[in-house]
């Protein structure tokens, strides 16, 4: 289990992005951070892992504080977090079976990582990992031969290759069409099933939160303002979240984008076969 207490994060320009945030995330849960831009959605998930410095608090993985320790026992927790990024963060020129391995760097030793050297364990679990993404027959295409999707995909295979006990997602859908969106966010939610495994998932789209996470958490200003179930998400608790304002932006856009897509299947179902 995760926990995090009175997580709080102050840049040194005095800006403070996250405040006194306390979390509990079980086994098995996976929770849709929400809010608005700035609300601090990216900087939590980042101290988690401590790419971002906590300023105070503690961040509890299994017992653990990972906010205490040193850089040597840093990078052997940060084997037990896998992470996805909103821009894949894969190495283009280097197939998809290397940008999978690469999540196995942690274990090997430097000189083995340096020349990409894996066991013969490691290259067979990365293919299982490839068919359970779909993507068996591209292990060998560079990655910058991929679609959007599939570098996403790439992304979660590469992040389940460290065998992780907790996932952080950041807008693994920001950069994808509602089709592909809904298709990812399902895939992730069946693999975190499968494995009895915890996700934090920064996600700015509201309706794929209400579709598919089983708890959302609503940041504004660095500071937890909703935690319950998706069924709990009513206007109100959105306008608290968002702000009357930017909530009614939101939902205008996303019934522009409901209204594009309903355009685009009757425009293709027009044109004659």
């Amino acid at each position: 289990m995760l926990e995090l207490k009175s997580l709080s994060k102050t840049y040194r320009t005095g800006d403070a992005a996250l405040t006194g945030v306390s979390l509990q995330v079980p086994k098995g849960q996976i929770i849709g951070l929400i809010g608005p831009s700035g609300a601090g959605k990216s900087t939590l998930i980042r101290c988690v892992n401590r790419l971002v410095e906590p300023s105070s608090g503690e961040i509890l993985l299994g017992g653990d504080n990972l906010v205490t320790l040193g850089r040597r026992d840093l990078r052997t927790q940060r084997r037990r977090i896998g992470m996805i990024f909103q821009e894949y963060a894969l190495v283009e020129r280097l197939t998809v079976m290397e940008n999978v391995l690469s999540g196995r760097l942690g274990y090997v030793p430097f000189w083995r990582s340096f020349l990409r050297r894996f066991d013969a364990v490691d290259i067979q679990r990365a293919y299982q990992l490839l068919d359970r993404v779909g993507l068996l027959d591209h292990a060998n295409k560079r990655a910058d031969a991929l679609s959007g999707g599939q570098r996403q995909r790439v992304g979660i295979a590469r992040a389940l290759a460290q065998n992780p006990e907790l996932l952080l997602v950041d807008e693994p859908t920001a950069s994808l069409d509602p089709k592909t969106s809904r298709q990812i966010m399902r895939l992730l939610t069946e693999i975190c099933a499968e494995r009895n495994l915890p996700a934090i998932v920064n996600i700015h789209d509201v309706p794929l939160a209400r579709q598919f996470m089983q708890r959302i958490v609503g940041l504004r200003a660095g500071q937890v303002v909703f935690d319950d179930a998706p069924t709990a998400l009513s206007e109100d608790a959105l306008t608290r979240i968002y702000g009357a304002e930017d909530w009614d932006a939101m939902r205008k856009s996303d019934t522009e984008e409901d209204e594009s897509e309903s355009d685009t299947r009757r425009d293709l179902s027009e044109i004659p076969a």
